[in-house]
């Protein structure tokens, strides 16, 4: 069923505010990808804040078109079936939902994304950040360094001061 005239702004509109939004927007080939894979994708990605669609290239390009940070990407190369997966809160959870995804599923191919800067980055500079580690674990990397020094002293003190007790009480009797 084609969309009408209508339909078509409502949908540019609700990408061009999903671009706005978006910290990164990944792009893929989903050819050969059946429903049932994509309705599961969908749902896995919602878990990290991304949402994915598919649309027509031509309203997608038309939603770019109208944003200025996209003003100097070509935009003849978007062709093919491509899906769109945007996250307004982590640059690298898209990426991340969708290499997990191929996991299972080869026929999805990272086609490039684009950053919230306007740029737009290659299939493996997407691969690259795929790879990363989420936010998240980096917060919690990074508050178990922190607490370790602090750990590893508390431990220490604990276990000395038994020993300096056990010691005392033999120099005593």
């Amino acid at each position: 069923m084609a969309l009408t005239k209508d339909k078509k702004a409502d949908v540019i509109a609700e990408v061009a505010q999903l671009l706005k939004d978006s910290k990164m927007t990944v792009l893929v080939k989903y050819q050969g990808t059946s429903v049932k894979s994509m309705q599961e994708l969908r749902r896995a990605s919602k878990d990290n804040g991304t949402k994915v669609v598919v649309i027509k290239n031509r309203l997608f390009k038309k939603a770019l078109s109208d944003d200025g940070r996209f003003k100097d990407i070509d935009l003849d190369a978007l062709s093919g079936q491509l899906m769109y997966a945007f996250n307004a809160n982590d640059e690298v959870a898209p990426a991340q939902s969708l290499a997990n995804f191929a996991k299972n599923e080869p026929q999805i191919e990272f086609f490039g994304a684009l950053s919230a800067d306007g740029r737009m980055l290659s299939a493996e500079e997407v691969k690259t950040l795929a790879s990363l580690p989420s936010k998240d674990q980096l917060v919690a990397e990074t508050v178990a360094m922190l607490l370790s020094p602090l750990n590893d002293i508390t431990n220490g003190l604990s276990g000395d001061l038994a020993g300096l007790l056990d010691g005392i009480a033999a120099k005593a009797s």
